[in-house]
């Protein structure tokens, strides 16, 4: 055979090809994704760029078929064809499916085409070059053309690695985490209310293996959600209120299998990219992917997809069943904690994997710290939930559980724990800008979800008897699904067979990391975290908890402090505080601290002061605070008293550029009568978690 030129036996196609160094990267035309040299044996260096002609009739792809699957799962979603959409693209197969699926969906309805007549309203490609080989520029601009040629606009972003690239073994989740992050920030700066990805059957179908093998429970075998509500670190100042910001994540495919990605590219007559690293063995879904290739046939197929679905049915009861048990059960304080009413609660009423998931929901909102609980701290929650009266406290997840002062323990408090590490990838510290929205673009997106829940609510699962797998792990799963004929016996050996050969490699891939880690020194925790200077006027989001901005003000009012003697209509002149210079005077903030209460009984006892003229400094004629701070701290002390004190330590504080307090905005004590300071809790990921489907 001539050099360049490849027989593709699978599907008795000829490709003709062309190398271009040094690009990683496979570019090919429609109706030879089979191509025998891409195999985990064979994965170039070079791109290789496949110009096809088939050798036989191919039959006519059934387009219609595919539009119509699409255009209904867009309606389950809650989407209108009016809607901005965003498209999360990386040239491959699958999202240039999800391009040709969505153009079309777009333009059937009244919308069509921009002003320009070149693009397709309301619809934006998001291109992530990782920036990972010096050749991914050129990769991600090719990959721009091609979707901008099917009336696309599309954004090329580049990945800003500031802590240097990451290293082989995290390379995926790491580049996986940047490009959700470059999603978000896009969404929000092009005012993008969803976000579609190209997830497919058969991604899920490697989720369950890649799970199962780590004996995850049937929560996270029911895989992907089809919908989710992520949440950023940007909020937006709207109508007077402070909204998070957040994209609904949609994976419209997810009832579409590999061959359809194809399928979809070749009925439109559209190029994808092949990437080689796909098919290397060195990530555990490559592993995976080609050892469900070799076992893929109609029934193996079906079977596992019918075993996730019963799954995806048991995740829906047990988040109706979270939803329900939150709104009669918690309620959310101001300074940051949440209060379980565990006698309306009643946990000995409610099954383990319900009640387990409900005290995660619970602590990850209060933590903000969205990994999930398990093992050994979560039978250790779900004792000390079900142990009522609750006499003892507990520290876990990032929270301190104690039971609520005057309940005779029959509420738990559930605080912010300032004595645990800070999580590693947290934002603890992020400024922006509280400019008033014009547009609040996040009311879209709540008619969205309202239009989801209204389809959702005809697919309730309403009680324990249509859930099955509840409290299982997952060789229980597979052994319970072969009883009930869910699967049959080929398919739960062939899944039983796969689930082994990736737990040999996990537990190779462990020993081996161990074997090099070294223990952490000096680990930061809450409580000794400072932030950066938080300029005046400036917003900030601290911990993901707590929205915090302070500005300076010439206008002072002599009414703060009702019922106190008058001693400070001075302030109703035109003097101005000794403590205040705008153009150097910034603020820190951290979590409270003892001495920041003893401070406040400290001010409480400074003297009186009824001499006007006491209270300015000579030469400059500045006026003291002394006054002041002494009644902001009475008055503080008082709010403080009606906040445990295990919900006191998590309370945010201002304070100069040598540690002295300025301002507790959340009890209301601020040193200097100029000062406007505000602490509002408002944290990234409401209770709950948000919005979530999993039809």
């Amino acid at each position: 055979m001539a050099r360049g030129l490849v027989l593709c036996s699978q599907t008795r196609t000829i490709a003709k090809l062309s190398f271009f160094l040094p690009y990683p990267k496979l570019w090919f035309k429609p109706h030879c994704h089979h191509h025998p040299c891409y195999g985990p044996q064979n994965i170039h260096s070079a791109r290789v760029f496949c110009h096809c002609v088939s050798s036989q009739t191919l039959n006519l792809v059934d387009m219609a078929k595919y539009n119509e699957a699409f255009s209904r799962r867009m309606a389950m979603a809650g989407i209108k064809h009016h809607n901005r959409i965003a498209l999360g693209v990386s040239g491959g197969p699958d999202s240039m499916a999800l391009c040709v699926l969505a153009a079309s969906w777009k333009t059937e309805g009244l919308y069509g085409f921009d002003n320009s007549g070149k693009f397709i309203d309301g619809l934006f490609a998001i291109i992530v070059d990782h920036g990972l080989r010096s050749e991914s520029k050129d990769e991600a601009s090719l990959v721009g053309n091609r979707v901008s040629e099917m009336g696309i606009r599309c954004k090329i972003v580049r990945c800003d690695w500031l802590n240097g690239k990451p290293k082989q073994g995290h390379l995926q989740e790491s580049a996986r985490d940047m490009r959700y992050k470059i999603f978000q920030d896009v969404c929000m700066q092009n005012q993008i209310s969803v976000l579609l990805v190209a997830h497919h059957a058969d991604d899920q179908a490697e989720l369950f293996i890649l799970r199962s093998s780590r004996d995850s429970g049937v929560l996270g075998l029911a895989g992907m959600a089809f919908t989710s509500q992520v949440f950023s670190s940007h909020t937006n100042f709207c109508n007077n209120y402070w909204k998070n910001h957040s994209v609904l994540l949609v994976r419209p495919l997810l009832d579409f299998s590999k061959e359809d990605m194809y399928k979809i590219c070749q009925g439109s007559n559209r190029d994808w990219v092949e990437d080689p690293t796909n098919r290397s063995p060195l990530f555990a879904r490559n592993r995976i992917r080609a050892s469900l290739g070799n076992l893929f046939s109609g029934t193996f197929n079906s079977e596992l997809q019918a075993v996730i679905s019963v799954c995806r049915r048991t995740r829906i009861y047990v988040d109706q069943m979270c939803n329900s048990l939150i709104k009669q059960s918690i309620t959310v304080m101001d300074q940051g904690f949440a209060v379980i009413n565990l006698k309306t609660l009643n946990p000995s009423k409610i099954e383990d994997i319900c009640l387990s998931k409900f005290i995660t929901l619970v602590l990850q909102f209060v933590s903000q710290r969205q990994r999930p609980i398990r093992g050994s701290t979560s039978k250790l929650l779900l004792q000390y939930v079900r142990t009522i009266p609750c006499k003892t406290s507990l520290t876990a997840a990032g929270c301190y559980i104690r039971p609520a002062p005057g309940s005779k323990g029959f509420k738990a408090l559930v605080c912010c724990s300032v004595d645990c590490p800070l999580p590693s990838n947290a934002e603890s510290f992020h400024t922006f800008s509280n400019v008033e929205e014009k547009h609040c673009f996040s009311d879209e997106l709540e008619q969205i979800i309202a239009n989801g829940k209204s389809y959702s609510n005809n697919n309730l699962v309403t009680n324990s008897s249509q859930a099955q797998f509840l409290d299982m792990r997952s060789q229980s799963v597979l052994d319970e699904a072969r009883r009930l004929d869910v699967i049959s016996e080929s398919t739960h050996r062939n899944i039983i067979s796969l689930q082994r050969e990736e737990v040999s490699h996990f537990k190779s891939k462990t020993d081996e990391v161990a074997s090099g880690c070294e223990s952490k020194q000096g680990t930061e925790h809450i409580a000794a975290f400072l932030s950066e200077p938080l300029l005046p006027g400036q917003t900030c989001y601290f911990m993901n908890r707590f929205i915090i901005s302070w500005k300076l003000s010439k206008e002072i009012s002599s009414n703060w402090f009702r019922g106190e003697p008058l001693s400070l209509s001075y302030l109703e002149g035109d003097g101005h505080c000794c403590c205040v210079n705008e153009d150097e005077m910034v603020a820190k903030v951290r979590t409270m601290i003892d001495a920041d209460w003893l401070y406040l009984a400290k001010l409480t006892k400074l003297p009186h002061s009824d001499n006007f003229e006491a209270t300015r400094l000579p030469l400059t004629g500045k006026i003291t605070c002394s006054d002041y701070s002494r009644l902001s701290a009475k008055v503080a002390l008082k709010s403080l008293k009606s906040i445990p004190v295990a919900a006191r330590k998590s309370i945010p504080v201002l304070v100069d550029d040598h540690g002295r307090l300025l301002s507790i905005p959340s009890i209301g004590f601020k040193h200097c009568p100029c000062m406007k300071a505000s602490a509002v809790f408002k944290p990234r990921v409401p209770l709950g978690g948000g919005h979530s489907s999993f039809l």
